[in-house]
């Protein structure tokens, strides 16, 4: 047939059929306006015989409604809500309206999203159909290219089709459908031209058209025989550029000969989305227009009004509206608003009420802004900036006006419409000189730096807010003042201006905090202090912060807002227990929040916590859920989990890798503070595989830090041992006073172990060897295996330089077993080489490891084996059922097992180690 599209057909046949199978799969459609993927389409609704469907289309008026599409698609599928995890029941509930709540994270939307259609398609393979893509309402766009990412087992078919591929649908599967070939294209032209057709204007057509069949079917009508027998052409319209204008002509020509009351009630029908028939009845009847209006529309084919409300095409719709005059687009829009129930559907008829308004109306503004608190309270943050765009827009007064514009800005900086953001700050601020006005916007300016490369921009915008709230909130000035001292953190030794130094001057002369210290007050001060006056002045003041972080006062809020730097003030004073406790508190929080975006720094954060305790199936699998959000996320955190781990392991290609990649993206970000965290990372390194001259160079570039910075305080450990290694003791020297004064302000059994340690090194005879014992019992008191078996390492290393060989083959043999049962291999090698000299012998062990495994599906084995369920599995990496079950199957298979109770014996104990698992989004 001439329509067919073979192609375009065979690739959603496959689609249906591997839903079928009971396989995912994802299909966008692309191509301009009337290319027939509608048609295509209805074809893939009619060919899905076993398959249940579920479909929306995108309204271009309709695109500031929060997650209107999304809902529109699930609404029938509600019933199976109560079985989704409760954090992600709780997010699409609120997001639909359905219950009051936190607004929810936007990804936890979506993994809501995911779960609901998978639960749906356990019963029955689903196909869910979502055309005009294009004009979908931010939310759900981000909501269903999340799913649309995140399916892999589930019997579910996912079609989009859309004008433009979309920032959201990048990376999905595409199918760009295209025109017809020219011989289709002259046919199909011939079926609606009866009479004669000049051969030029034939091919005019078809080449101007590119084979679009809407264009051919359209264009020709309204075009007097002479125009098409003549040679002449087409006639081009002024002010309709491209192919969807010249479409939209042919349709406003053929509106224009219908009666005025059909024009009019398309007009209506044009400006109401939702497509419901007996609210464009009811704004119909306002209007004065009957019931029989709709005869001239049907007949010629534009307009159906049965159980919904029906264009021809969306082109149609378009026509419709751009044909009227503002007036006219006025009155259908207030007939709408008059015919919308105020209680049931405020925020629709806010909408329309806005679209009819002329001019200022403080009534209309107002209720947009109510409507703006209900979007951004279901976490729709772009409807909410748009309701708050609008609503500054119809404000008279300045000074409100101002405030309005200021607060859209803050919804589109949340919703990540950074430039978007810029242009209504500079709306808000050409109101009437307001101080409190000025700095909230220049703290967002900050927050925008700070969110689009977290490297040096952000620090000095942040500093000047801070100062400008001094007079003004001395609490919010002191949380500024804490927001421009971390993104100082980041930007590091790359800091161009408003740097540490002069943030925490600036915060060391802010004025104490209104009422009782917080944690985030005591946070402030400590930072502030380390900076300034070293850390014999900032230690104890840090050690407060961090134990009233681990205390039962800290606010969700705050908890999600500063407990990252927490933790990193945890690693500042060497305190590894309440490190343990803030870095598990801060993944449960995220979890529980539903803070996707917040989740990688937290795993990341964790994984640094298992690999000191020598713990590397824990730290894999805060690695491998920190990948997993980030794909889901699309967003993206230099590998700092990754690189560490593989320089723990030993792994010397990979980790040599990952430092280059991760010194590439700190540096292109401008995260100073992150090359400090690679080149740390470097030195341990070297280190482990004894090229001692390059953990040198890499630690003493780390050490030269900021001591705010962890790890230019951890880099210190490198150096020393590095520089006695090279045979430069004297370059240690320097290293270990400052070791000495940052253990002696610590207090910790982790600071001190670390400083008798490398104390010993650079000493002699039976003050060496006391050293190296008092090392190696702090270290014994704590989780720390790694450091532990470091300390046995050179402690033994040292006793064979004394020719005591037995003791220094219990002590390398000690190192030997911790390095290798946790799977250290450099270090292991260099124990193994150490311990041959003294004539020990390394017992080799023989466990095979599942190097088949994805690290996926380690994770899911290892979570499975340590008794997590599937639901609880899918809910902890933001995946379905499904996919839980098709991993598990595959590793099954490659494990050589048949059950859950399996799985741990078949995985080397360096490997099985279950990380806790709670019911979680």
């Amino acid at each position: 047939m001439l329509l067919d599209r073979l192609p375009e057909r065979t690739a959603l046949s496959q689609l249906l059929d591997a839903a079928r199978a009971g396989r995912s799969g994802v299909l966008v459609m692309r191509g301009e306006p009337g290319v027939g993927k509608t048609a295509l389409l209805e074809y893939a609704i009619e060919s899905a015989a076993g398959l249940r469907v579920a479909r929306v289309a995108g309204v271009e008026s309709e695109m500031e409604l929060a997650f209107a599409a999304l809902q529109q698609l699930c609404a029938p599928m509600l019933g199976k809500l109560e079985g989704l995890p409760d954090p992600q029941r709780d997010a699409l509930g609120v997001a639909f309206g359905l219950n009051i709540g936190a607004a929810p994270d936007r990804f936890l939307v979506g993994l809501a999203a995911l779960s609901l259609l998978s639960e749906v398609a356990e019963q029955q393979p689903l196909l869910c159909v979502i055309d005009d893509a294009q004009w979908l309402d931010r939310a759900s766009t981000q909501a269903l290219a999340f799913v649309a990412r995140r399916l892999l087992a589930e019997p579910v078919a996912l079609v989009f089709a859309t004008r433009e591929q979309g920032e959201e649908f990048r990376e999905l599967p595409e199918l760009l459908v295209g025109g017809l070939r020219d011989g289709d294209a002259r046919e199909l032209l011939s079926s609606v031209i009866r009479g004669p057709l000049d051969e030029r204007v034939r091919d005019r057509i078809v080449a101007e058209t590119r084979g679009n069949p809407l264009a051919l079917l359209e264009l020709p009508r309204g075009v007097t025989p002479a125009e098409l027998a003549g040679g002449f052409g087409l006639p081009s319209v002024p002010g309709r550029p491209g192919l969807p204008g010249r479409i939209e002509d042919s349709f406003r020509r053929r509106l224009e000969v219908l009666p005025a009351a059909a024009q009019r009630l398309m007009l209506v029908a044009a400006a109401e989305p939702a497509g419901e028939p007996a609210l464009v009845w009811r704004a119909a009847e306002r209007l004065g227009i009957g019931a029989e209006a709709v005869a001239p529309a049907t007949d010629a084919g534009l307009l159906a009004i049965g159980e919904r409300v029906t264009f021809r095409h969306p082109l149609v719709r378009s026509a419709v509206y751009r044909a009227a005059s503002p007036q006219e687009r006025r009155a259908a829009h207030q007939a709408l608003a008059g015919a919308t129930d105020p209680q049931a559907d405020p925020d629709r008829r806010a909408w329309h009420r806005a679209q009819a308004t002329l001019g200022p109306d403080e009534d209309v503004a107002s209720e947009l802004e109510r409507s703006a608190s209900h979007a951004q309270a279901r976490g729709g943050l772009a409807a909410a900036a748009a309701f708050l765009e609008r609503s500054a827009a119809l404000t008279l007064d300045p000074a409100r006006r101002s405030g309005r514009a200021l607060a859209a800005a803050q919804a589109k900086y949340q919703a990540g419409a950074f430039d978007a953001t810029l242009g209504l700050l500079a709306t808000a601020e050409a109101g009437p000189p307001d101080e409190f006005r000025r700095a909230r916007a220049d703290r967002l300016r900050g927050q925008i730096a700070f969110a689009s490369s977290r490297g040096s921009e952000a620090p000095p915008l942040l500093l000047k807010a801070a100062r400008q709230f001094e007079p003004l909130d001395s609490r919010l000035a002191r949380e500024t003042y804490l927001d421009a001292l971390a993104a100082a953190m980041f930007a590091g030794r790359l800091a161009l201006g408003g740097g540490m130094r002069e943030v925490a001057d600036a915060a060391c002369a802010a004025p104490p905090p209104p009422g009782p210290a917080r944690a985030p007050d005591l946070l402030l001060d400590g930072l502030a202090l380390l900076i300034c006056k070293g850390y014999s002045a900032g230690a104890p003041v840090l050690r407060q912060a961090v134990s009233a972080f681990r205390g039962t006062d800290v606010s969700r809020e705050e908890g999600l807002r500063w407990l990252w730097l927490a933790c990193h003030a945890a690693g500042i004073v060497w305190d590894y227990a309440s490190w343990d406790v803030l870095s598990g508190r801060q993944v449960t929080l995220a979890r529980d929040a539903g803070a996707l975006i917040a989740l990688p720094i937290a795993f990341n954060t964790r994984a640094g916590l298992h690999l000191f305790a020598g713990e590397f199936a824990e730290a894999a699998s805060m690695v491998a859920q920190a990948e997993s959000v980030t794909e889901a996320t699309g967003s993206s955190i230099a590998p700092y989990g990754a690189l560490a781990l593989a320089v723990f392991r030993g792994r010397e290609a990979q980790a040599a890798h990952l430092i280059q990649a991760a010194t590439d993206d700190v540096a292109r970000r401008g995260e100073g503070g992150g090359l400090s965290s690679v080149q740390w990372a470097a030195a341990v390194l070297s280190n482990s595989l004894g090229r001692y001259e390059e953990a040198l160079a890499a630690a003493q570039r780390a050490s030269e830090d900021s001591p705010a910075v962890r790890f230019a305080s951890w880099a210190l450990v490198e150096l020393i041992e590095a520089a006695v290694r090279s045979a430069v003791p004297e370059r240690a020297a320097g290293a270990l006073q400052r070791l000495s004064g940052i253990a002696r302000a610590c207090g910790t059994d982790w600071a001190l172990g670390a400083e008798a340690r490398s104390r010993a090194l650079v000493s002699d005879g039976a003050a060496a060897e006391n050293l190296y014992r008092e090392a190696i019992d702090r270290f014994g008191r704590t989780r720390l295996r790694v450091d532990l078996a470091r300390a046995r390492l050179v402690y033994g290393e040292w006793l064979r330089r004394q020719r005591r060989r037995r003791d220094a083959r219990d002590q390398l043999g000690s190192a030997y077993e911790i390095f290798d049962s946790i799977g250290a291999a450099a270090f292991a090698e260099r124990a193994r080489i150490e311990l041959r000299a003294t004539g020990g012998h390394a017992r080799q062990r023989t466990v095979a490891t599942p190097d088949t495994l994805t690290a996926q599906e380690a994770l899911i084995a290892r979570l499975a084996g340590g008794g997590a369920s599937n639901p609880e599995i899918a809910a902890q990496l933001f995946i379905s059922r499904a996919t839980v079950a098709y991993h598990l199957r595959k590793v099954f298979t490659k494990l050589g097992v048949s059950s859950r109770n399996q799985l741990a014996p078949a995985l080397p104990a360096r490997q099985c180690a279950a990380p806790p698992v709670t019911q979680q989004g």
